[in-house]
């Protein structure tokens, strides 16, 4: 079975993610989304070998232990603090570019399936950024999947997916790859939300 390579943009998943949450549950879940993190996992490698995963984020350093949680599920975590936020798309993109230019020379006589996890698609018009290298990879014989929120995602890059790998829209596993997080102090009472097991049927299909 072929190997799994990861590469997770997460700032972009939940800032893409808070619009779906408007969108479905009302303006109150854009401060109360969460991505779960192992669900969001799961469908990314689809029940198959993972042999690298690595995330790129940022958040508040008294939020730690939610990356914590990432890094227990075997993914590689590296966060840009917040002062780096007006580089951050740069900074994501080189992290991200870096890792999969590693694993394609790594694995060169041994291509696996790369699997992207975005929210947007900047820089794909240009040739620049991740998207350009999963061309690359591409043309050097690896699988690639592209899992993204259709209302964020790059009409183009899209484009490019679905005719020469795979396209995931997250929407279609919102319930199982987010949550709702009880309401902060002082705001109006909200039920929580828990995320859905993940049906990987369609996935597989």
């Amino acid at each position: 079975m072929e190997q799994t390579f990861i590469y997770w943009d997460n700032s972009n998943i939940y800032i893409s993610a808070q619009q779906v949450a408007i969108d479905r549950e009302g303006e109150s879940a854009r401060y109360r989304i969460r991505i779960h993190f192992r669900n969001l996992l799961k469908l990314a490698c689809a029940d198959r070998p993972i042999e690298h995963a690595i995330a790129v984020g940022s958040i508040p350093p008294e939020l730690r232990h939610v990356w914590n949680r990432m890094e227990n599920e075997g993914v590689t975590v590296q966060l840009l603090e917040h002062g780096e936020m007006h580089h951050r798309e740069q900074g994501v993109d080189q992290a991200l570019q870096t890792a999969m230019l590693r694993d394609a020379f790594d694995y060169n006589g041994d291509p696996g399936i790369a699997v992207m996890l975005t929210g947007d698609g900047s820089g794909f018009d240009d040739g620049v950024g991740f998207h350009a290298d999963l061309e690359r990879m591409r043309r050097r014989g690896w699988r690639v999947e592209v899992l993204s929120w259709r209302q964020s995602c790059n009409r183009a890059m899209r484009r490019w997916a679905e005719q020469n790998g795979t396209f995931v829209a997250l929407d279609d596993y919102y319930e199982s790859v987010t949550f709702l997080a009880p309401p902060a102090p002082g705001r109006p009472s909200a039920d929580p939300r828990a995320a859905l097991p993940v049906d990987l049927g369609r996935r597989l299909s």
